[in-house]
């Protein structure tokens, strides 16, 4: 589904008075809507050829902090520019700001006008293309569980983050009466985002108190990246205009079950899906079990860019459906990948693996690769597991910490060959930087534990 907004539209819009800001946004390393807001009247007279930014935006931590030790952006360098380019197909209106327009935008360098290597959205793009190279169209859809709070942000953050109370009270999972008090804050959240030019389906309660789940209608990958970071940024604006909010934390109470971001993907040529062969078990065509078995065989390689911090593993616990096994399965939710629409022409693999956490350019970039060496291998496809995969024995695990799965992705091969060496050793410093940044806070659990008692 396109975005809303022709640039013709918008100087329409901007002329008329109904839009006076424009908001020039990429995804960040952590996969949030960074950039400029500009008054409208400059950006359709100048702004939409190009603007600017600092280059250590792509080399901070979650607080924003100036991480040290990245090739690409340091104070050796002086800290640069990067030129931030509009994609204009993306422009759209944002109906839940007062006269707002906005508009996705690649970093590309000031001098050779080259894509940003590390960039999330060029990331995908390149893996994008490899796909098209190949006579592939990447189709994907992505799904979005969060917690809605009572209180707000602010709230929140002046109390400490304590007593959280969710606006559910008890579980919902496809309630229509509990999701009711719930309703306005989704309803304001669907339409919003349908009226934004996201390709909203629906939303429904999830399987823990206080969560939620919004989908999206399938797209091409890059398209579907573009609306999920629009959907969390929105359902986060939507809240914090209500003094709500929301959180897509992997994990943000040891006692609840997790968010998830399934990613679910297919291949298409010629505008006709090509995992699907009818005559082939399951409906699976050679090319789709190329693919899944690209992507069994470094899942371990990829996990990183799935689930990007040491919060994103304290949510693979055994019978809350996060998976713990690598492995793939026939419509089995305790499965790492699930393949849904057997015998259908939907037929596709969902990756159960990745948290609401992830930064989706980065995970379908790395999902994709590893789908499309399957494809260059011709790798094939392990016998599919069955029954509670919790408790498989033999199988192939995910890895356990954030530590383990950095390392993993620091050799990979794979990843080295379809993303550059700049790129992993990029991703795998993010990764060790937030090792170090844990392993010197003393955290609640650790003071409670041995106050007293050590």
């Amino acid at each position: 589904m396109p975005a809303n907004l022709t640039f013709d539209t918008l100087k329409k819009a901007v002329a008329a008075g109904e839009i006076d800001t424009v908001l020039v946004c990429f995804p960040d390393m952590q996969g949030r809507l960074t950039g400029k807001r500009f008054v409208a009247q400059h950006f359709v007279e100048s702004a939409w050829k190009e603007t600017h930014c600092c280059n250590y935006l792509l080399a901070l931590d979650v607080e924003m902090y100036t991480v040290p030790g990245y090739k690409s952006a340091s104070w050796e360098k002086g800290y640069g520019d990067y030129t931030l380019k509009p994609d204009l197909t993306t422009l759209r209106r944002v109906p839940w700001l007062e006269g707002t327009a906005m508009v996705m935008a690649d970093l590309v360098d000031h001098d050779t006008h080259e894509d940003i290597a590390v960039s999330p959205r060029a990331i995908l793009k390149r893996q994008v293309a490899r796909a098209k190279k190949l006579g592939f169209d990447a189709m994907m859809a992505t799904e979005l569980e969060f917690f809605i709070f009572q209180d707000s942000y602010d709230a929140l953050n002046d109390s400490g983050y304590r007593d959280l109370q969710t606006l559910g009270r008890h579980n919902v999972d496809y309630a229509i009466f509990g999701t009711t008090k719930e309703e306005e804050v989704m309803r304001a959240i669907r339409n919003g985002l349908w009226r934004a030019g996201v390709p909203i389906e629906n939303s429904k309660g999830e399987a823990e108190v206080g969560q939620e789940e919004v989908n999206a209608k399938y797209s091409d990958a890059l398209d579907t990246c573009d609306n999920h970071v629009i959907i969390k940024n929105g359902v986060k604006e939507m809240c914090h205009l209500q003094d709500r909010s929301a959180t897509f934390m992997a994990k943000y109470s040891h006692d609840r079950a997790g968010s998830s971001s399934h990613v679910h993907q297919s291949l298409w040529k010629a505008g006709k899906p090509a995992f699907r062969d009818e005559k082939a078990p399951h409906g699976m065509s050679a090319l789709m079990r190329h693919y899944v078995a690209g992507q069994l065989t470094y899942a371990r390689e990829i996990t990183p860019l799935l689930a990007p911090f040491i919060n994103s593993y304290k949510r693979f616990v055994v019978g809350l459906f996060a998976p713990t096994k690598a492995v793939w399965s026939l419509d089995n939710r305790t499965a790492g990948f699930r393949v849904c629409g057997e015998g259908t022409q939907a037929i596709r693999v969902e990756c159960r693996i990745g948290g609401a956490d992830l930064n989706p350019y980065l995970a379908c970039a790395g999902l994709l690769a590893a789908g499309l060496a399957g494809i260059e291998q011709k790798l094939e496809l392990e016998p599919a597991i069955s029954g509670d995969i919790y408790h498989a024995k033999r199988a192939r695990e995910i890895p356990k910490t954030l530590g383990e799965a950095a390392e993993i992705m620091n050799k990979s091969k794979m990843l080295r060959t379809a993303f550059g060496d700049d790129v992993v050793d990029h991703y795998v410093h993010a990764a060790r930087w937030e090792i170090e940044e844990q392993n010197r806070v003393v955290t609640d659990w650790e003071l409670k534990r041995g106050f007293e008692r050590l």
